[in-house]
């Protein structure tokens, strides 16, 4: 007992100090990258939710899970008057914090070798495609963390089959559930996890018996938990967002794999680029060696290639965000594969090549992430959302300020382009307390003025913000304040902002 307390207490430091990395990593310029639209969107779900009792299910008006927008609501009550962005990206934080403990105790369940463990967290640490979603205020990277806990409850199951793991099993799938449809997915792969039950066992058919009874129980218990959304009635309109992103199968069955090679494709670019090279051909090693641990490997392909191999076949509109969950568990795949390879080449300078070609890399694209997102290597399809295009916040930050500074001395009528998303909830983040500063959306643009921005254009002082159409209205008496570009493509899609008529501003 002295020896297993001493050695969990030097786990427990080590993990200590892998935490205090990954929270200087994650939380350095945390807010340098301006703010995407669906963080708008859920920040702002978040504001309401978290002052409002009535509005906790405020998600499910769009179709998604409230479980993201629940943690982000204790934290807005926990750190009042911080910046909503920040607390938002907090969330993610929090949740990369649990996916990397997650990593250590499911690499060490596997494998039983505390290499694996530590370097399969330092992996996730360093790792690009971790490093970018844990600083965004998406559902991502919660998804991640049930999933490798839903994976890792899942294992001892399958081992030891007892009903206390089966309940705490149904709990995480519940919360992954509870998080997005994705978290499904965990429950659906749960029977591989059979690679690793003892059927060496003299009474394995009395034990896998047993084991399915649990399972089911733990599929049941996740169902219940997670009927907790059918209090709200706008629950079916989940089902109605999951079919805008993937087909069902009446549809799947009209064009069978009609995209799927293409989806592939896309897929395999993108874990490759979020992987990086070495990364990533490290993870798929194992499949070409016969190293020990053969079933544990297999079983942490199965839970990568199903979930992988099902969005390619059912995917209908794809980010490479939906494939980090699935990713989990090659990062586990690739630090086995180190540790073998570094058993093999004892000498320091074969050694020191190895670790280069496989972390300099990731260490490389992540400080560009942490240090100048704007700059990042990554996809293209990432790099219009987040950086170039439409749904990119450059110039937010701008706005607000004016607006803020504008507000200290008269009421403010600020009307957006949009009534959901970036505009308006990206200035209602931060302006909805003002009492002298009034937000309207409008959507879509009429050709002239309307009568509503007219009106309050003579009483106020009344501003205009163009985002998305990136047309600038003719007939409208309006006069530049500013354009702020979103990234470097050659269109240069911009953010504007207007003043409305001639009402004077007080700023110099």
């Amino acid at each position: 007992m002295r020896f297993l307390s001493k050695q969990w207490f030097w786990i427990t430091f080590g993990l200590g100090i892998l935490l205090i990395l990954y929270a200087a990593l994650r939380l350095t310029n945390l807010t340098g990258l301006p703010i995407f639209t669906d963080e708008a969107i859920y920040i702002r779900w978040s504001q309401i939710g978290s002052r409002d009792a009535a509005w906790r299910f405020i998600s499910l008006s769009d179709g998604k899970q409230p479980m993201f927008t629940w943690i982000m609501m204790g934290l807005f009550k926990l750190f009042e008057g911080a910046d909503p962005l920040f607390i938002g990206r907090l969330t993610s934080v929090i949740a990369g914090a649990g996916t990397l403990i997650g990593l250590w105790v499911l690499s060490y369940e596997l494998f039983k070798d505390k290499r694996v463990a530590w370097l399969s967290s330092f992996i996730y640490i360093v790792l690009p495609f971790s490093m970018w979603y844990d600083r965004m205020a998406l559902y991502d990277s919660l998804a991640a963390t049930f999933f490798v806990w839903g994976l890792y409850v899942g294992v001892l199951l399958a081992r030891y089959v007892r009903l206390d793991l089966a309940l705490i099993l149904g709990m995480v799938l519940a919360a992954g559930m509870l998080n997005k449809s994705s978290g499904f997915l965990t429950l659906y792969c749960i029977p591989a996890t059979l690679l690793v039950f003892d059927w060496q066992s003299k009474h394995w058919m009395k034990r896998l018996a047993r084991w399915a009874l649990l399972v089911f129980i733990a599929a049941v218990l996740s169902q219940v938990f997670y009927s907790v959304l059918r209090l709200s009635p706008f629950f079916h309109l989940v089902g109605q967002k999951d079919n805008v992103f993937v087909f069902t199968f009446s549809e799947w069955f009209n064009q069978p794999f009609r995209f799927f090679a293409g989806n592939l494709r896309g897929l395999f670019d993108w874990l490759r680029v979020y992987m990086t090279l070495p990364l990533f051909i490290m993870a798929f090693v194992p499949l070409f060696a016969r190293w020990p641990k053969f079933r544990e490997s297999l079983l942490l392909y199965l839970y990568w290639a199903l979930p992988f191999v099902a969005l390619a076949n059912f995917g209908k509109i794809l980010y490479p965000r939906y494939i980090l969950f699935m990713t989990m568990p090659l990062l586990i795949i690739a630090a086995h594969a180190f540790v073998r390879l570094w058993e093999r080449n004892r000498t320091l300078v074969r050694r020191f090549l190895l670790v280069s070609l496989v972390f300099v890399p990731s260490v490389y694209i992540s400080s560009v992430i942490m240090m100048s997102p704007k700059e990042a290597l990554i996809p293209l399809a990432d790099r219009g959302q987040f950086i170039d295009d439409w749904p990119a916040g450059g110039g937010v930050k701008e706005v607000v300020s004016y607006l803020s500074a504008e507000a200290k001395q008269q009421k403010l009528h600020v009307f957006t382009e949009g009534t959901f998303g970036l505009m308006p909830y990206a200035l209602e983040m931060y302006l909805v307390d003002n009492p002298n500063v009034k937000i309207t959306g409008i959507w879509p643009l009429p050709v002239a003025i309307p009568d509503s921005i007219v009106k309050s254009a003579s009483m106020s002082a009344t501003y205009f913000v163009l985002n998305e159409t990136q047309v600038i209205p003719e007939k409208w008496p309006i006069t530049l304040i500013g354009e702020y570009e979103k990234g470097k493509r050659a269109d240069h899609k911009k953010l504007r902002f207007f003043r409305v008529g001639s009402y004077p501003s007080t700023l110099p």
